[in-house]
């Protein structure tokens, strides 16, 4: 079972396709601005941070400020609500670039919430 996040676990970020395929794995949490997955990893004790925007979601110009919201979310929830030894993945969805702030924060907030009591039950895919 993995332990609650603290301040002196690290989030890093995740880059190559291998990692966010591993981490499709796991479960998700779908909200109208974002969806999380996320995947326990064994012998870890940082936070993985992936994210992504397809080109369904607009140009690069929106698929870039999605991405940068979703980032500085992660950036203030993750320490909070993310358990160390997992990686998650941030997708971004049609509102993700224009929904207000503070909606976004409180999607992020919850996905990540529900995530977490399924790692911890160990239910879920994978």
């Amino acid at each position: 079972m993995a332990k609650k996040h603290t301040s002196e676990t690290g989030v890093v970020r995740l880059k190559t396709r291998p990692q966010f395929l591993f981490v499709r794995g796991g479960p998700s949490e779908r909200r109208r601005s974002l969806v999380v997955q996320a995947r326990a990893r064994k012998g870890s004790d940082v936070i993985g941070a992936g994210f992504t925007a397809t080109k369904k979601i607009g140009n690069a110009v929106i698929r870039n400020r999605a991405k940068r919201r979703l980032r500085e979310a992660a950036r203030l929830l993750l320490p909070l609500h993310g358990w160390a030894g997992t990686d998650y993945v941030f997708i971004a969805r049609m509102d993700t670039a224009t929904i207000g702030w503070q909606r976004l924060l409180d999607d992020m907030e919850s996905a990540l919430i529900s995530l977490a009591q399924q790692i911890s039950a160990g239910t879920g895919p994978a």
